[in-house]
């Protein structure tokens, strides 16, 4: 990009946003170092020539008016540029002008404000010319995308990241470069959410592999051609399959991290205990799955969750407490406040930053945890579960039990 071009981008840019203030003075630059180093600091009469040359073709256009010093030298030394029309300005630069790309971008994505409230927030925010995960709306292609990723959700099946990729664009990467706007429409979040890649990928019914559901416990999973009876130390089912569930068990416990789940299965081997990995961040048809075998729990049964106490943590234990919720039962939480770890663990923890705590106690909140919210604000500390191993003696107990 040559120092002229540099400059009048930057100028068009400063009338652009004085004419979303409503100002009606023209935008002028003077070329001083402060404000135009491009200019002032070109080293040889070449460079100099140049620049004035590309400036007099704007000129020309009728987007710039320019005033020139005529009592020195040639009298083509430049005293100030002004904005005369910034259409005309923003097409000799071959951009598009802001608003033009903000009306494309409420066109082409309006249908989609209906399913994804998220998306008016988004447009609001490039009204305002406010960047969107460091984006403006030139990213529309993008945004529009991924709303095609996810409405190409089939519910109750998982789709294979690269595959669906290829399906969908050709492109077997394209749907990974999307991974920022999937956060934002599945998670209804411009800000970032503190999940993985991985856990957002899975939020749209996405995975980089097959990934069956891992159950363990006690009682019977009902297929769609057979029942099964779970196994020791754990029986994995293809989420899509499993159509029912039936158990004496009084206790639920999905568990977010694979390692804690191995040791979950190990430790409460012998207890009447239903454990079931939630894989991350839950995908819709395990949430669907997760939903058949709540329904198949005594109906006294208590159901918790255990996972990381952080940003993400909180974020997926809102999500299966909805779905919990949904069948008109209660989330339970297992060892997510850090009031319930020793205080040996918590000490030399890292802090949470004042924004992440504070997603974090809305997110117990939603879960409906307000006793885990007001201990994240006692401690402020970030803890994954894995810091804690299951202990044999103390499981998960029924309510009152």
């Amino acid at each position: 990009m040559t120092p002229a071009r540099t400059a009048l981008e930057r100028l068009l840019r400063r009338a652009e946003a004085a004419h979303r203030r409503g100002g009606d003075r023209p935008v002028r630059m003077k070329m001083t170092e402060a404000s135009c180093p491009e200019y002032t600091s070109l080293p040889t009469l070449e460079d100099l020539e140049s620049f004035e040359a590309q400036v007099r073709l704007a000129e020309r256009e009728g987007a710039i008016v320019v005033d020139r010093d005529r009592l020195r030298g040639d009298g083509e030394r430049l005293k100030s540029i002004e904005v005369r029309d910034i259409a005309r300005l923003a097409s000799h630069l071959g951009i598009v002008p802001h608003g033009d790309q903000v009306a494309a971008a409420e066109k082409c994505l309006a249908p989609s404000i209906s399913r994804f409230d998220v998306i008016g927030r988004l447009l609001q925010a490039w009204r305002e010319n406010r960047k969107v995960r460091g984006r403006g709306p030139e990213a529309l292609d993008d945004v529009a995308d991924a709303v095609r990723v996810i409405e190409a959700q089939v519910p109750g099946e998982e789709r294979i990241l690269r595959q669906e990729s290829t399906r969908l664009f050709g492109d077997s990467k394209r749907i990974e470069r999307l991974t920022p706007w999937l956060e934002v429409l599945a998670l209804g979040e411009v800000s970032p959410t503190g999940l993985s890649r991985d856990d957002i990928w899975a939020a749209c019914g996405l995975r980089r592999e097959p990934q069956p559901m891992l159950v363990a416990g006690e009682g019977e999973l009902i297929l769609a051609t057979q029942g099964v009876r779970l196994a020791r130390p754990y029986l994995g089912v293809a989420a899509r399959a499993i159509e029912g569930f039936t158990t004496t068990a009084p206790c639920l416990v999905s568990i977010e991290n694979l390692t804690s789940f191995h040791q979950a299965t190990q430790a409460w081997a012998d207890l009447p205990l239903v454990l079931v990995y939630s894989g991350g961040m839950p995908s819709p048809a395990w949430r669907r799955a997760y939903r058949c075998l709540l329904a198949g729990l005594p109906a006294r049964a208590s159901i918790y969750h255990w996972g990381d106490i952080d940003e993400g943590g909180l974020r997926i234990a809102a999500v299966i407490a909805a779905e919990t919720a949904a069948t008109g039962r209660s989330l339970l939480p297992w060892a997510m406040s850090p009031q319930d770890l020793p205080p040996s663990l918590r000490a030399g923890r890292p802090r949470a930053e004042p924004g992440v705590l504070s997603r974090m106690k809305a997110n117990a909140i939603k879960a409906g945890w307000p006793e885990v919210a007001e201990s994240l604000g006692q401690f402020q500390i970030l803890f994954e579960q894995e810091g804690l191993a299951p202990d044999p003696g103390k499981p998960p107990q029924p309510v009152g039990g």
